[in-house]
């Protein structure tokens, strides 16, 4: 696979900000680190532009940039779609890019035939629109139900879905309630887990909520699904809960030997809500987790990965205080995770995550790994998106894939 070179749109016009960029964080690598335990930044931070996030041109400590081109265009790819919407499963799920031209294409299609896709649409959702994970189905039969018209579009779709089908033969559609890209990335983690983690094996691992309040007086701030306003000692109480509760879900579901059981354990976890959800809020504290120890290493004067730069040079997460209150706090709830954020997930979980990203069929962007130069012992997992906001599951793969 070639990674990207080239520079996103409109890139070169910013090339006079990078000395003004590169002074800016040399001077801050010098301010101790003991600031971010005093961060206490607004909630209501604007979102940052496209065009200023493109003056943060990231460099390493080298003085060169490392492979930013990729993860800048992706973080802008972002702008057009800042919030993943409502996925409702069978349902006809035009793109955003095709739903302009969706009127055009009805006016050549039969009266009786869109009438009984409509009521073929209402009968399936009625019956699995709670599954978390649907059941499988070939990818093609899928493809050829969401993609039926001639736009460039759907046929961009269909040339996707053909690539995809190569290495895949199914797909399992994700429920899209703001948690998508938490719920595809945990099923296929544990769906071929085989061990329980380095780091989900630390004996420190459950005091993690109690070490970090301990520290840092803003993460009391953090948002407890559907119980906002708790205290202090019942936030810690409840993320220690769910991480223990992750530990345990792993170790019995990695102990599975058998792959039939293996998945059986694994549809029956994500049809439990609450414990579903348990693990959500685990893998966002274990990302504030991350973050903080990115930030820290950074101001430290310590090598960091290229996407830690991005993730803090928008005006709404300078700081992992800013990043919990404008961001973490709001997956799930009013939004999804951003791209940048994708690459936080995979360092959280020590996982690379393998995203083909359909739109982009064509481009050196249709396959893109999460972070862009993974670690050699990460397992992968693979994930399939139109539009990155929503994200499906390819299974039953045809051939080991290389990467």
């Amino acid at each position: 696979m070639t990674e990207p070179t080239g520079l996103s749109a409109g890139a070169e016009e910013k090339k006079e900000s990078v000395p003004t960029q590169l002074m800016k964080h040399k001077n801050e690598v010098d301010v101790a680190s003991e600031e971010l335990g005093s961060a206490n930044a607004p909630a209501d931070q604007t979102e940052q532009t496209t065009s200023e996030l493109r003056q943060d041109c990231v460099y390493r400590s080298s003085g060169r940039p490392e492979k930013t081109d990729m993860i800048k265009s992706l973080v802008m790819d972002q702008d057009a779609s800042r919030k993943c919407e409502l996925y409702v499963p069978w349902s006809s799920n035009r793109s955003v890019v095709e739903s302009s031209e969706e009127s055009e294409e009805d006016m050549y299609r039969d009266e009786e035939e869109i009438e009984r896709e409509k009521i073929l649409l209402n009968e399936t959702t009625s019956s699995d629109y709670k599954l978390s994970v649907s059941p499988e189905m070939d990818i093609m039969e899928y493809c050829r139900k969401e993609w039926r018209g001639n736009t460039p579009a759907a046929k961009r779709m269909r040339k996707g879905y053909e690539a995809v089908a190569q290495k895949f033969a199914s797909i399992r559609r994700i429920r899209g309630d703001n948690y998508c890209a938490f719920r595809a990335t945990l099923f296929q983690a544990l769906s071929q887990a085989t061990q329980l983690p380095r780091w989900l094996q630390s004996e420190d691992f459950t005091m993690l909520p109690e070490n970090l309040l301990s520290k840092y007086d803003w993460i009391k701030q953090w948002q407890l699904r559907k119980k906002p306003g708790k205290r202090m000692g019942e936030i810690r109480d409840e993320i220690k809960e769910n991480l223990v509760l992750l530990r345990q879900k792993w170790k019995n579901i990695s102990e599975i030997k058998g792959p039939l059981e293996k998945q059986e354990a694994c549809d029956k976890l994500f049809k439990n809500e609450e414990e579903e959800y348990s693990l959500y809020e685990a893998l966002k504290f274990l990302m504030l987790n991350t973050a903080i120890e990115l930030y820290n290493a950074d101001k430290s004067g310590k090598r960091v990965p290229v996407f830690s730069w991005l993730l803090f040079a928008r005006d709404t997460s300078s700081n992992p205080c800013q990043l919990m209150q404008n961001h973490l706090n709001h997956i799930g709830h009013s939004g999804g995770l951003e791209q940048v954020e994708m690459f936080l997930l995979a360092y959280a979980l020590q996982y690379t995550i393998q995203v083909y990203r359909l739109y982009k069929h064509s481009t050196d962007e249709f396959i893109t790994l999460y972070p862009n130069d993974p670690e050699e012992d990460w397992p992968v997992v693979t994930l399939i998106t139109e539009d990155d906001r929503h994200y499906n599951i390819p299974v039953r793969m045809c051939q080991e894939t290389m990467l």
